[in-house]
């Protein structure tokens, strides 16, 4: 722990995710105008006192862990361009058993723009009424980190075909490929579905479809890999690996949304209806989110029990982004499948777990430093 490793950028996306969740519950749930929900469109004098405490805490979270996200990010980008001079950042890039942490900074900084489109821009109304304004500046950023993540994703493949390694090494942590791909894909979607211009739209839609697929490839067999590994050894894997196992959640999570602003896209800018749609992608990957989401903490049970509290490892911060990730679907879905009081709670209860295990890992993370 003395050392960097790029794996502690987990820890500023869990908080920027955590910003989204109460964006995306108001966004789904509270009755506003044609698009996206700004501060200016609730009327706090026409709510209840419970309509009331429930949206200033939402607020107050967004609050709270974006300054988090962005405290954590400086700091740990100051850490990691001393870290870029190392030997142990070349050491890890030519390993393919442990370079996909280096893809945890990308994921981060991308969760930033998700930030800005949801979180702050909720707050700044003048930012919101004039959205369109930002969709240029916003693309030429995202296609900027497009690029860079792209070339960084295909380097680290290329690596791991000409390198040789002990393939039943492999864990879950494997999946931040085609988390970083994910995440990139997402942000680039919701370009694609909130610009007006046609070819910023169109552009943003290309480049989204061409990071998604390759995503969406390198998770399938992935996936395969990984458990065709698992079987073929006795027991679970090391302790600081089992974290990683709920990974899958937030790489389904993002290409669900990511389809589903394509979706949005398709609407805007090729007039066809799509409502059947959004419901089959958002109500299927929900449901395989639930059962994965129990496998994968039955999994766990003796982990919580035994080890969890006594040692900290940097992928135990990988527990934060499921939690984070099934509220942010079950917020889509809310809109999609039905107003249901029960799958509300299921969302509270999801963010407020994430919101636990952030400052649960906070602590633990400086104990060890």
């Amino acid at each position: 722990m003395k050392k960097f490793n790029p794996l502690v950028f987990l820890a500023s996306l869990g908080a920027g995710g955590i910003s989204v969740i109460p964006f995306a519950l108001l966004n789904y749930s509270f009755p506003h105008e044609k698009g996206l929900i700004y501060i200016g469109q609730v009327d706090h004098g026409s709510l209840s006192i419970m309509q009331e405490l429930l949206i200033r805490f939402l607020e107050g979270t967004m609050i709270v862990f974006v300054s988090i996200h962005f405290v954590l990010t400086i700091i740990f980008f100051v850490q990691l361009w001393k870290w870029l001079k190392e030997k142990e950042f070349t050491d890890m890039l030519h390993d393919p058993l442990s370079n996909s942490s280096m893809l945890a900074p990308f994921i981060s900084v991308v969760m930033t723009l998700n930030v800005f489109i949801g979180p702050i821009r909720y707050f700044i109304s003048s930012m919101a009424e004039n959205l369109q304004v930002f969709m240029m500046p916003a693309f030429i950023v995202w296609a900027l980190i497009w690029v860079a993540l792209m070339a960084f994703e295909i380097k680290l493949l290329t690596i791991s075909f000409e390198k040789s390694f002990d393939v039943n090494k492999i864990h879950f942590g494997w999946l931040l490929h085609p988390f970083a791909l994910a995440m990139l894909s997402v942000t680039g979607a919701g370009i694609a579905a909130l610009a007006q211009n046609a070819e910023i739209a169109h552009v943003s839609a290309f480049l989204t479809v061409v990071s998604a697929s390759m995503g969406f490839f390198l998770l399938v067999v992935k996936l395969i890999a990984l458990f065709k590994s698992h079987f073929a050894l006795p027991g679970l894997p090391e302790r600081q690996f089992l974290p990683s196992f709920l990974i899958v959640i937030p790489n389904i999570t993002l290409y669900a949304i990511t389809a589903f602003r394509l979706g949005h896209y398709i609407e805007h800018h090729h007039s066809m209806e799509m409502g059947p749609y959004f419901l089959i992608v958002i109500l299927s990957a929900f449901a395989f989110e639930t059962w994965y989401m129990a496998f994968g903490l039955s999994l766990l049970k003796n982990y919580f029990k035994n080890h969890f509290s006594k040692e900290f490892y940097l992928s135990q911060w990988g527990l934060v982004c499921p939690f984070v990730a099934y509220a942010v679907l079950g917020s889509f879905l809310y809109s999609v499948f039905v107003l249901s009081i029960l799958l509300y709670a299921v969302i509270l209860a999801s963010m407020l777990t994430s919101i636990v295990f952030f400052f649960i890992l906070s602590v633990k993370h400086l104990k060890v430093k």
